[in-house]
């Protein structure tokens, strides 16, 4: 018994130890299950799915309950839009801007107004009719309201000239537009997931969407897609939560308006007449003997003479007869510069006000008809980013009232470039019969570094760049028959100093040009005794001399220059050639021509 007292003893302690190990196995234990529990909810929260919800007023731009969000195609737009009457409201800078361009609106007149192809429909301000062809048609709503000088369209009207759809949801107050037409690709969810702001879990919800249902796919970042939804949401769901992306075609039905336009069956081959005053009216028949192969001729016989929209005309049926006579159509420019009006101001106000545009082509096209006129050949060159939508909406009215009385439109451009897109020259494809790039003034009176007027690059670029808006058989290219002779002198220090901070500032000599004919450039280069090279870049003769202190530059325009102009005309096959202009070539400059007209 004694013994058994002493083996209790010694157990003691080793009980005691024991419990003290389990104690700290436990103690151990459940510090690394806080431990994991704290990482988990950190990696959780780090990498987890956010459910935070997005704030949609902010998502849209809402700043009022008044305001009506927009979304078009794949833009959310400023929520320039408005519920009135149960009717959905656009405001016109977006209708114009993302749905139909054509729509045009005067805040002048407070009339808006649409282009089709002969005929203009026009809707006065609170009215539920609009006109089409001087007949009265009615709605049952208003379909133009405005707010001060801003003007509102019901989407109802657009869409009565618009291939779209659209829908109107509320929470927040959203209207969906749709205009995409041909094949769009859609994806289907594979189960309900979320519609995040951006690629990223922890990036807020915009929405839910179901198992099954179809989403507008935009574009692929890494793990996510970027879509759209039905109801007007645009963000990201996770790649693994959709299926592949397929094809859908888009066909609602919708007869797009024919814009019908003359073409010739033959390479058009114009040059422009320079005529200032009635009696150089007389040199026609001159004019026409010294060229070969010209199947039109462009006189220089209109110009507007006020900002009302009056024409002052120098046009004569006697000279569209004798061009007759030579088989020569006759297509007559009107011009916003050298006579009459000639600011960019000017050309504004004459063309944002819809009387003063009306009152033009009403009289431009009474002397049209009253000379036997084939065609009418639009150059402007005061154009302005502002005057933009109001010169292409000229461009428009004067297209149907030349379709209906079958007169040959043609529109002269700059050659692209990104300062000039306010041309319009995509649309002038469409309404106008033929876009003329006047393919030249690469460098000009007011250049501030000699080069030459029409470099090969130049033209090439300008043709490339026009093909990007306009069907090649449209397309009429132009070319100089002039060339500038430069003359570079060093800057004084007072003009070095009043350059200072002004673009002219990196220019260390000044420069001056005259405009010559082919003819009389050459003289030049040979009453200075020097000789011309050619050049392969620029694609010219090129001489340079010095005399009196002065360089003097010029790049040569004639028929070895002139060819591979003509070939580009040829390899892209454009509609013809031009030329700026008559009595300024050489004889045998018609021969070369005629080769590639023919």
């Amino acid at each position: 018994m004694e013994q058994r007292r002493r083996r209790r003893r010694r157990r003691r302690p080793q009980s005691r130890r024991r419990r003290k190990r389990n104690l700290i196995l436990k103690v151990g234990f459940f510090i690394i299950l806080i431990v994991g529990i704290i990482a988990a909810v950190f990696l959780w929260r780090r990498y987890g799915p956010s459910k935070e919800q997005a704030d949609l007023n902010g998502y849209y731009g809402i700043e009022s309950e008044d305001q009506l969000a927009i979304v078009v195609n794949n833009d959310i737009l400023e929520p320039k839009g408005m519920i009135s009457d149960g009717r959905a409201y656009v405001e016109y800078s977006i209708v114009r801007d993302y749905i139909n361009q054509r729509f045009y609106w005067d805040p002048s007149e407070n009339i808006l107004l649409y282009t089709l192809p002969n005929d203009t429909v026009s809707v006065d301000v609170g009215s539920t009719d609009y006109t089409v062809s001087k007949q009265k048609n009615t709605g049952d709503y208003v379909i133009l309201k405005t707010e001060g000088s801003t003007a509102y369209i019901a989407l109802d009207f657009v869409k009565q000239y618009t291939d779209m759809e659209y829908e109107v949801y509320d929470d927040p107050s959203r209207v969906v537009v749709v205009t995409e037409t041909g094949e769009v690709k859609v994806a289907e969810a594979k189960k309900d997931t979320q519609v995040r702001y951006q690629g990223g879990v922890k990036s807020p919800v915009l929405t839910e969407i179901s198992k099954n249902d179809i989403v507008t796919y935009i574009e692929d970042e890494g793990d996510w897609k970027k879509v759209r939804t039905e109801d007007g949401f645009i963000g990201y769901v996770k790649k693994s939560a959709l299926r592949d992306e397929e094809t859908q075609k888009i066909d609602r039905g919708f007869e797009e308006p024919e814009y019908t336009n003359i073409s010739k069956d033959y390479t058009i081959n114009m040059a422009w007449h320079n005529v200032t005053n009635s009696d150089a009216n007389s040199s026609v028949l001159e004019m026409i003997a010294s060229t070969k192969g010209l199947t039109t001729i462009s006189p220089t016989w209109f110009h507007v003479a006020d900002t009302s929209g009056n024409l002052e005309s120098i046009a004569t049926a006697d000279y569209v007869n004798y061009a007759h006579q030579s088989d020569i159509e006759v297509w007559a420019a009107i011009r916003d510069f050298d006579g009459g009006i000639n600011s960019a101001e000017e050309s504004y106000e004459l063309l944002s006000h819809t009387a003063n545009r009306t009152n033009l082509i009403n009289q431009l096209m009474s002397e049209a008809l009253r000379v036997g006129l084939d065609g009418i050949n639009v150059d402007f060159e005061k154009i302005s980013d502002e005057c933009g939508e109001h010169y292409i909406q000229f461009i428009r009215e004067l297209s149907v009232q030349c379709r209906k009385n079958g007169i040959v439109l043609s529109v002269d451009n700059y050659v692209p470039q990104s300062y000039n897109q306010q041309y319009h020259r995509e649309e002038q494809g469409v309404v106008a019969d033929y876009v003329v790039i006047m393919g030249y003034d690469e460098h000009y009176s007011g250049s501030p570094e000699a080069g030459s007027v029409a470099s090969y690059d130049f033209v090439k670029a300008g043709i490339e760049n026009t093909l990007k808006e306009v069907p090649a058989e449209k397309v009429i290219n132009a070319v100089p028959f002039f060339t500038r002779v430069w003359k570079e002198t060093p800057k004084t220090e007072e003009e070095l100093a009043a350059d200072q901070g002004t673009d002219a500032e990196q220019y260390t000599t000044k420069v001056e040009s005259t405009a010559y004919s082919m003819a009389e450039a050459k003289a030049v280069v040979q009453q200075a005794g020097a000789t011309a090279q050619w050049d392969d870049t620029t694609k010219q003769n090129y001489a340079e001399w010095e005399a009196d202190g002065a360089t003097y530059k010029v790049w040569l325009e004639d028929t070895q220059s002139l060819e591979p102009r003509l070939q580009l005309m040829k390899d892209y096959k454009l509609a013809g050639t031009a030329a700026w202009r008559l009595g300024q070539e050489e004889s045998d400059v018609w021969e070369l021509i005629l080769k590639y007209v023919n």
